[in-house]
């Protein structure tokens, strides 16, 4: 696998791909390949969050696990789903919520590509799994790689809000944004597990306060079929 980023995140991050443990990350990801393993997303997928949402550009991240299992649902942003294909149940409940916190009715894409080209950085904690196989590509190092992006995001002076969903999400930036300058808004996970405790956080209403807040463009959180 080749670690392919676009140019603002490779400034960032080109001393951190070149460390052991990224060529460790590769050479497993090679073993997969070469054992017929079917990986998802496909390749030229595993970055895509960094090529629609530019270092500079963000202005809100959310955080998800580890890519959709099912096939041909992974296409390298959290939560999304390419074009025409059915909705997850978290996506389902995510635009449940969206309906009722800014009345956008659900759209007829579940392809969030809309959101990151306006700044959304839709992060998974690890950018690989192998098919019909959740968490399996965990503790390869894919972790400690994201912790990276959320840590050099961290360091930006300007504010980023943080839609942290779920206790995964929300271990892994802990440390990481203490005490920064970053508005970090906390739910539960959408999943039809813990869907209770995320209906009502508002927080498609609550970031866009805070950005025009900061003199910042608000995001249009409509999701297009046109723009997928």
């Amino acid at each position: 696998m080749t670690m392919k980023l676009a140019k603002s995140w490779h400034e960032k991050l080109k001393e951190e791909i070149s460390l052991p443990y990224i060529h460790d990350l590769k050479n497993y990801l090679n073993k997969e390949k070469n054992q017929k393993k079917i990986i998802y997303p496909p390749e030229p997928l595993v970055f895509y969050a960094f090529s629609q949402t530019p270092f500079e550009k963000v202005k809100v991240v959310i955080i998800g696990q580890d890519p959709y299992h099912g096939t041909g649902q992974a296409h390298g942003l959290s939560f999304s789903v390419p074009c025409g294909m059915p909705f997850p149940p978290s996506l389902k409940n995510i635009f449940t919520e969206l309906k009722k916190d800014v009345g956008i009715p659900e759209p007829e894409t579940g392809c969030l590509s809309s959101w990151a080209k306006q700044g959304v950085l839709l992060l998974n904690a690890t950018l690989t799994v192998r098919a019909g196989e959740p968490r399996s590509h965990y503790g390869k190092g894919w972790e400690k790689f994201t912790d990276q992006v959320v840590q050099k995001l961290a360091e930006r002076k300007d504010s980023i809000i943080f839609l942290l969903w779920g206790k995964s999400a929300q271990e892994k930036c802990e440390t990481i944004l203490k005490n920064t300058n970053h508005i970090v808004l906390m739910a539960a996970h959408p999943s039809p597990y813990s869907v209770d405790g995320f209906f009502g956080c508002r927080h498609f209403s609550k970031a866009n306060h805070y950005l025009k807040k900061w003199g910042k463009e608000p995001i249009d959180w409509s999701v297009r079929l046109e723009e997928s």
